[in-house]
């Protein structure tokens, strides 16, 4: 069973840089992309960021500039940096994993920008 842990999130002020985890239960080998997710009350989850197995990148347009996504391998932990953090970021986010047709959910962190 794949099992996938967040941590980083938080309060911080507009402007202000935070930096998220996910630690996979197995190696990140077997997933064929992993990425970041966030839902904002009342709204639909959306996809931030995901970095595929061979290391390419995909950012929502929002997220672009701001965010990184990055993978440490060894750890089997991906991390999503975020600079520059605006009110509007302010969500739930979690962290997803993909192999084949199966995707796997982190239970997901909050975070909270403050104006």
């Amino acid at each position: 069973q794949v099992q996938l842990v967040e941590s980083g999130g938080g309060l911080v002020q507009a402007g202000g840089s935070l930096g998220l985890s996910c630690a996979a239960s197995g190696s990140i080998f077997s997933f064929n992309a992993m990425g970041w997710y966030r839902q904002a009350p009342g709204k639909q989850r959306e996809v931030v960021a995901t970095i595929a197995s061979g290391g390419s990148t995909y950012y929502v347009d929002s997220a672009k500039g701001r965010f990184t996504i990055s993978r440490d391998n060894a750890k089997n932990t991906v991390y999503l940096q975020m600079n520059s953090l605006k009110p509007e970021d302010t969500a739930v986010y979690y962290c997803n994993a993909r192999a084949g047709l199966f995707q796997y959910w982190g239970q997901g962190t909050q975070v909270t920008v403050s104006s």
